[in-house]
């Protein structure tokens, strides 16, 4: 299981997923798992009876049977039954097996069982959920709006698909909470000690393990992990906390960050679906959990999980973009991670348009750590370790290059690599390591093992300024290629006069401009499936957040600091959890477009929006923008798409009516005339081909806010001619819908060879609906084509 983080361990770890992706199975080569997903259920009766069940997975036997010969053989071969909501089963097959089946009448798809990977104090009050006043008694933070409106997300319940739950974290305590809501179904499995207690913050926890045991070898990995719905990783506990932990007074991580810890919904009811273990996170355990999930009656699901690579990638073969689909057509909201494979144009995953796509952003907290060069410089850099150097003073200071030993290189010195470096020669002394190759603190742990007393961490050029505030084992400044630069120029230019430097403790700071900025490993986009849907949709922040922690394996941090989309993900989780506790009656849609709309692509500065090398960002970095919560249960309008609309938009690309008809409707056709997937009811425009001749868009809003007119206002992207028919709408009450066109053309032959982006803005003068503009002339996706994503 690789990780979200940019700390060491999930970097190790993510080593270790990507050999395993290529390792063998203790199924034989000849067999293999497979997933025969056969669409969605239509029960007869409700409540759904067992009976019912029972003849669900009757009719999985019944059909394998067919193939293998023997109904007995069927029952051995098949390791999950979906029997609720999604209808299909996992099996283990050999190859020529699963192509027969995949011919059976009403068979959707059938497709090996893949392994995907899982890709705070101050984060909320940089969303302004709450903020500081000055009080007789001093200073204090009081709820915004929107926390007070939703009562802090009291009783909406938040799922989360990920490697478990730490349940003894003060996160989830549930002190002051009434009974648990009568329309839960969930239950906690292995209650007891060394399982999952559960309580009436922690209502659910469930452990899906089918799938990963047959896929790996169980003797070896660790049963306290792939046995138990506790979590040993610590990333579930974090992800879960950050969308609905409660408040916890007094947290900090070594010092530092010190504040209240809490979700974006902290009096929200959190359940955990453990799916990811240190071999991976199996489709055949994430379609199990999706499955329970929708019967366990969750209204809202966190998944920082994504695809390994998007060769051979359909929506109808992603365990992941299936589960979804069934829950949001359920009324679940689902919201993901984009990935950690950023900046590379084209690394956005979990594209499909029911699922709200988060990429990761900063924050205006830092930890700094300053680096002061002999030459009166000082270098702000970052990171986190526990004993500062001994005194304020200068130290010796050199390149790693230098000091390595006989048989290594310069350039593997260069980078700490382990077995590098000369002992007699770094004693004593503070090293410049370079970024790359090797997981960060594992630079600062080998110049503490050949006896450096402290690390200048220089980025690499493709890093440029991203920082993260990891635990070092020496005192280590994490700075940026241009502040690297500077230190290598000092060592170059002092080498006859004994260079050195002294590294600062580290101290927060707050309220940093301009934030936030794009974090360089979020993936960015286009859509490189469908180019005609722009994603990520929103961003949110994924740097250096802090939050709750497995204490598993002797683990000594309640809460830690975690990077990644993974820590993006839950903090839009926990703000759909705050609009659906506003507004309960909203379709997973209406919540969808509410958050895209009103989000912002500027600073705090009033700039906008840039990646962390300074450089302007995109919506393929941040979607419509930065999320604003307290605009979000106020957006005016949404852009509102009912469960038979997904139906049309996979028609729209491709898909065939035999396939689409099991997913929902019996009876569904692929119209003769097929929509136009420019008509999606998406709250975003994307035109990837204008080389071909101008676009039509068809859109319909919905107004629900009070009556109003809203005009158009539209940032036209450079050379491109924009045009809406019509440019006024007028509402005259709530839930009224109004259609409008958008009509996007070249302004000259050849207009829009680069990427261009616009925005288009209805205001009736207090609500500002705000979608962006995509447009290139023909789109070329510069990637490689078997990028690998993770454990976000």
């Amino acid at each position: 299981m690789a990780t979200c983080s940019r700390r060491v361990p999930f970097l190790l770890c993510l080593v270790s997923i990507f050999c395993a992706l290529s390792s063998a199975s203790l199924v034989s080569a000849a067999k293999r798992q497979y997933i025969v997903y056969l669409g969605g259920h239509n029960h007869g009766s409700s409540p759904v009876t067992e009976a019912d069940l029972h003849a669900v997975t009757d009719s999985h036997h019944g059909l394998l049977a067919t193939y293998l010969g023997d109904l007995e053989r069927a029952k051995d071969a098949i390791r999950y039954s979906y029997t609720r909501h999604i209808n299909g089963f996992t099996a283990i097959l050999d190859d020529e097996e699963a192509a027969e089946i995949a011919k059976h009448p009403g068979v959707v798809s059938v497709f090996p069982d893949q392994k995907r990977k899982l890709h705070t104090t101050n984060s909320w009050h940089f969303m302004m959920l709450d903020k500081e006043i000055d009080t007789p008694t001093g200073k204090r933070n009081v709820p915004n709006e929107l926390w007070k409106a939703a009562r802090f997300g009291e009783n909406v319940i938040i799922g989360n698909l990920d490697t478990g739950v730490w349940p003894e974290s003060q996160s989830f305590s549930d002190k002051g909470y009434g009974a648990v809501p009568s329309r839960w179904r969930g239950l906690c499995e292995n209650n007891t000690k060394a399982g999952v207690p559960c309580n009436r913050k922690l209502i659910g926890s469930r452990l899906y393990n089918k799938g990963i045991i047959s896929a790996v070898n169980a003797q070896t990995a660790d049963p306290a992990d792939i046995y138990s719905p506790r979590d040993v990783d610590g990333h579930g506990t974090h992800t879960l906390s950050t969308a609905g932990g409660d408040f916890v007074p007094g947290v900090s991580f070594l010092g530092t960050a010190s504040g209240v810890a809490k979700g974006g919904a902290p009096r929200a009811r959190v359940a955990s679906y453990k799916v990811c273990y240190a071999d991976g996170c199996m489709d055949s355990d994430i379609l199990a959990a999706f499955d329970g999930a929708i019967a366990d009656g969750v209204d809202v699901l966190s998944v920082s999980l994504g695809a390994d690579t998007l060769a051979g990638y359909t929506y109808l073969t992603d365990g992941q973009a299936i589960g979804s689909f069934h829950a949001v057509r359920a009324g679940i909201v689902v919201v993901a991670s984009a990935g950690n494979e950023g900046p590379d144009q084209g690394s956005v995953k979990n594209m499909a348009p029911w699922i709200i796509t988060v990429g990761a952003s900063t924050g205006d907290r830092s930890v700094d750590a300053y680096a002061e060069l002999g030459n009166g410089e000082r270098l702000k850099g970052t990171a986190i370790f526990a004993k500062p150097l001994p005194e304020h003073k200068q130290y010796p200071l050199a390149n790693a290059a230098d000091v390595k030993l006989p048989n290594a290189t310069a350039a593997d010195a260069a980078l700490c690599l382990p077995g590098t470096l000369d002992p007699k020669k770094a004693k004593g002394k503070i090293l410049a390591c370079l970024r790359g190759q090797t997981a960060r603190v594992d630079k600062s742990q080998q110049a503490k093992n050949a006896g450096a007393i402290g690390v200048i961490l220089c980025n690499d050029k493709p890093d440029g300024a991203s920082l993260n505030d990891d635990i070092h084992a020496v005192p280590t400044s994490h700075v940026t290629y241009k502040d690297g630069l500077k230190v290598y120029k000092y060592i170059n230019d002092t080498k006859k006069k004994n260079p050195t430097a002294y590294i600062a403790p580290p101290v927060n700071t707050y309220g940093n401009k301009p934030a936030p900025s794009m974090a360089s490993f979020s993936s960015r986009g286009p859509n490189a499936v469908t180019p005609q849907l722009l994603k990520p949709d929103v961003t949110a922040p994924g740097v250096n957040v802090l939050a709750a922690y497995t204490m598993a394996n002797g683990g000594k941090y309640p809460y830690a600091m975690e990077s990644g989309t993974s820590m993006s993900c839950p903090h839009v989780a926990g703000v759909a959890a705050l609009v659906k506790a506003v507004h309960p009656d909203w379709s997973p849609s209406a919540i969808h477009s509410a958050i895209m709309t009103t989000a912002r692509t500027r600073s705090n500065a009033e700039d906008k929006i840039t990646n962390e090398d300074e450089e302007e960002s995109t919506s393929f970095g941040y979607g419509s923008g930065h999320i604003r919560p307290s605009r979000a249960i106020k957006p005016g309008l949404v852009y509102e798409v009912a469960p038979h609309e997904y139906l049309d938009f996979l028609c729209s690309i491709g898909y065939n009516s035999s396939d689409i008809d099991q997913l929902m409707e019996k009876g569904y056709k692929c119209s003769k005339k097929a929509k136009s997937v420019f008509d999606h009811n998406y709250p975003s425009f994307s035109v990837p081909n204008l080389g071909s001749g101008p676009v039509t868009f068809t859109r319909k809003v919905k107004n629900v806010g009070p009556p109003g007119i809203y005009a158009a206002e539209v940032n036209e992207p450079y050379g491109v001619a924009v045009k809406v028919v019509p440019d006024v709408l007028k509402f005259e009450k709530y839930g009224e819908e109004k259609s409008f066109k958008v009509m996007v053309a070249a302004k000259w032959k050849g207009a829009a060879k680069k990427y261009e982006f616009g925005g288009l803005t209805w205001t009736d003068g207090e609500h500002y609906v705000r979608s962006p503009i995509f447009v290139t002339n023909d789109l070329v996706i510069d990637r490689p084509s078997n990028v690998i994503v993770g454990h976000y």
